[in-house]
């Protein structure tokens, strides 16, 4: 007979289990997005940032042709991430620029989590050259676009069969802070959660403000 432990599956991330690299969110490459409301893309960009910022996830950030073509990166996590400079890069691909790997060596963690434009090149490309690897991959995929759904999906369906994990943004948020009663980072994940949790996040300011509730009875 198994027996039921209260612990958690060792496949869920924590703060301290894996790294983020948000790649070429970039005004050019937003501008092409199809698959996503480029307002939906950007809240959802945002909750992932102040999430991994907030959390103290270690964080890569990465842009493509910054000045000479894609632009700046979005002012979301330019602010998360105060005074952290982007990777620019040429390659399509990041697993292809040294400076990217010299820095995910550096943080030294086995699972990665990925973000970012567009799915099926940016984001394809890295997650299986990491896969290949031996990494544990992650996808949060309501902060990742392409040019078309059509694109978006083939994608996300040709990671998911290589081995990558999706989630969403807010999943991410959430399993980051996983139990209530962690006092800590109480106020940051309810706080993420009311600016960029959407409907979640109008519960709980309405809950807060109109009787006193919280998550957990805080």
């Amino acid at each position: 007979m198994t027996t039921a432990t209260a612990a958690p599956a060792n496949s869920l991330l924590d703060p301290d289990n894996h790294a983020l690299i948000l790649v070429d969110h970039q005004s050019q490459m937003a501008f092409a997005t199809q698959s996503i409301d480029p307002a939906v893309l950007r809240n959802n960009t945002a909750l992932v940032a102040k999430s991994a910022a907030g959390f103290k996830v270690p964080t890569v950030l990465t842009t493509v042709a910054e000045k000479s073509f894609s632009g700046p990166i979005f002012d979301e996590i330019s602010e998360a991430f105060a005074g952290q400079p982007a990777i620019d890069r040429t390659t399509m691909n990041t697993w292809e620029d040294a400076n990217v790997i010299a820095a995910v060596n550096a943080i030294g963690r086995d699972r990665i989590v990925f973000a970012g434009l567009w799915t099926s090149v940016c984001i394809v490309g890295p997650v299986l050259s990491a896969l290949e690897q031996g990494f544990e991959v992650y996808v949060i995929t309501d902060a990742s676009g392409d040019i078309s759904v059509e694109a978006h999906e083939r994608a996300v369906q040709r990671m998911v069969q290589a081995g990558a994990r999706p989630l969403t943004s807010l999943q991410y948020l959430l399993e980051l802070q996983r139990d209530w009663a962690r006092a800590d980072t109480y106020a940051l994940t309810t706080g993420i959660a009311k600016v960029n949790g959407g409907a979640y996040g109008i519960g709980i300011n309405y809950a807060t403000r109109m009787f006193g509730g919280s998550e957990g009875g805080h």
